[in-house]
């Protein structure tokens, strides 16, 4: 007879086949340690103008709530760390925004995985997770061992740095579960704290949300405020200077996954050339793109802000 042991050992391989980098699991029940961390980080408005974040407070928190009979928590890190960048005197992408849309791209592969237990093991019932609903992502990666949270707020791995997505699979199969990764490796490093030119990062493993460049540049739908005018550094969408400044991610390595590679122009556009995009240049560089999600006009806003 199979045990909860082999069906998570089955899952693992799996996962790795599908190209992730790394898989871990949890049991699923309530997060208590993270509800007073959540309640004063929305307290202190570190949200911003991201009410969504408000929604849904116990389901943030209990996995049970969005899964029937809920048992285990899958988490999956994918790796997004591209093997070329753009030229250095350019407005700058987040690099996870190279290529495809992950939240495509990943949630193709965690239904696969999905696809591959139930064929394997049997029928379950579950949901898939790509960073759209509800779940406290790195709480969970960091239950089923995948890493620790560094000062940034983002999960980091010892061996492959920062540089990845994390999904989640929240299925009422019981499996073989995962040590927490219980050990800081951050220390006194405060290089990602320094290097935040609009001091997004404070000292406690918390970050404002409603300070950082990547809120301002997609979240932010309204004008930029002139209070951070000249403290972008370039950044037109997104921002990696916390995780560019690590030190653990002197172990990542570039991916390989061919629909997160940039459409040909990208990686040369100038500065010249983002001043002057027009609607057409950018459906044709971002047709499959997550920066469709702060839309043209969104874009050509932020570089305004940038030229002035």
């Amino acid at each position: 007879m199979a045990t909860k042991e082999h069906y998570s050992k089955l899952i693992k391989e799996q996962a790795k086949r599908l190209g992730f980098l790394d898989c871990g699991i949890s049991k699923a029940g309530f997060l208590e340690s993270e509800a007073t961390n959540l309640e004063q980080w929305l307290a202190n408005g570190f949200h911003g103008n991201m009410q969504y974040m408000e929604n849904y407070f116990d389901k943030r928190l209990d996995p049970t709530l969005l899964v029937d009979g809920a048992k285990s928590v899958i988490s999956l890190s994918y790796n997004y760390y591209p093997e070329k960048h753009q030229n250095k005197d350019t407005y700058k992408l987040a690099k996870y925004a190279y290529g495809e849309d992950y939240h495509y791209v990943i949630k193709d592969k965690l239904k696969q995985l999905y696809q591959f237990i139930e064929t394997t093991i049997g029928e379950i019932n579950g949901r898939v997770f790509v960073d759209s609903a509800p779940v406290l992502e790195r709480s969970w990666a960091k239950k089923a061992g995948l890493g620790w949270t560094g000062k940034h707020s983002l999960l980091i791995s010892k061996q492959k740095g920062s540089f990845f997505f994390l999904a989640e699979l929240i299925i009422d199969l019981e499996l073989a579960y995962d040590h927490e990764f219980k050990t800081d490796h951050c220390g006194t490093c405060t290089k990602c704290i320094d290097a935040c030119p609009t001091q997004a990062i404070l000292p406690n493993n918390t970050v404002d949300g409603s300070k950082c460049i990547s809120y301002f540049t997609i979240e932010l739908k309204e004008a930029l405020p002139n209070s951070v005018k000249g403290k972008f550094e370039d950044w037109m969408f997104g921002c990696d200077i916390c995780q560019d400044v690590c030190p653990w991610n002197r172990f990542s390595e570039p991916h390989q996954e061919v629909r997160f590679l940039p459409h040909p122009d990208l990686l040369e556009m100038t500065k010249k050339d983002w001043q002057e995009i027009t609607t057409d240049v950018f459906n044709k560089v971002f047709q499959k793109s997550a920066v469709k999600r702060t839309k043209f006009q969104g874009l050509t806003r932020n570089i305004l802000f940038l030229e002035k």
